[in-house]
């Protein structure tokens, strides 16, 4: 069956390379028979702020107002602002998310941060009990393509910026994989406001050749919910056991207090 795809965008440019990175991938994943869908935050004017007023009638406790609980309560009575549930209904029906962006303070963009906090609601993304590696969206794939302002040295284990696996862990484990996506390896297009015209020509043509069998690819290694103890939220002894003899850590950020895998957050299987 044909793949549906949804691709969230947040560069104000139409001419920007990012746009270029986004409509090469609606181009060639369109061309294998997916199904594309875009949503352009900044042209949709997507409301960035997780407020009450993405709650259709009245909150629960408006003196004591507590976002998660109150949209996760709203999102079970179908009180959620339509904006929501409209990016909650594309979310549904997609097999692969594609997120891109312009990596702004190493993370997203404020509008993109909006659609995060506000869409992938408690109840629909994730629960308590239903998180990680046994989110809610468990079934679907995710993956961040951004531009760096920085070269490529300089997100690295001794470069000015710092490792890029570590600046990844917070976006690709504390929400992709929390809310249970298979997070696929990124595409990152290193500084290309610095490179030649030649040079930023490659970098799409690279993007579009992984493209053609990007819905093939292995996802990025997390370790399962099953490993820790469902009370302590520890990793748990047999497993520590298992791995004390291991040169590295488990992943960039359960790392057992040993060196951090290399690439763990930028290649499978790392």
């Amino acid at each position: 069956m044909a793949k549906k795809v949804l691709i969230v965008f947040a560069h104000q440019s139409s001419g920007s390379f990012n746009a270029a990175a986004k409509s090469a991938a609606v181009e060639v994943l369109a061309a294998q028979g997916c199904t594309v869908e875009v949503s352009d935050l900044y042209a949709m004017n997507f409301k960035a702020a997780a407020t009450a007023e993405d709650i259709k009638g009245d909150v629960k406790d408006a003196e004591h107002f507590r976002y998660q609980e109150e949209t996760r309560l709203a999102w079970e009575e179908g009180r959620l602002a339509e904006d929501i549930t409209a990016e909650q209904t594309k979310l549904s029906e997609a097999d692969l998310v594609i997120f891109q962006f312009p990596m702004y303070w190493f993370s997203v963009p404020a509008i993109m941060k909006g659609w995060i906090d506000r869409v992938l609601t408690c109840g629909f993304a994730f629960t308590k009990e239903k998180r990680y590696s046994q989110g809610l969206l468990k079934e679907k794939k995710a993956m961040l393509s951004f531009t760096t302002g920085s070269l490529e040295s300089m997100f690295s284990s001794t470069g000015m910026n710092g490792d890029m696996n570590v600046t990844l862990w917070p976006i690709q484990n504390g929400i992709l994989h929390y809310c249970g996506f298979q997070v696929l390896p990124p595409q990152v297009f290193w500084a290309p406001s610095c490179a030649s015209p030649e040079a930023r020509t490659a970098m799409l043509e690279g993007w579009r050749s992984r493209l053609q069998g990007l819905l093939e690819e292995k996802p990025l290694s997390f370790i399962s919910l099953d490993c820790f103890d469902p009370k302590s939220f520890q990793l748990t002894p047999d497993v520590q056991e298992k791995h004390a003899s291991q040169e590295f850590g488990l992943t960039v950020g359960i790392h057992l207090g040993k060196p951090l895998p290399p690439q763990n957050q930028m290649k499978a299987g790392c």
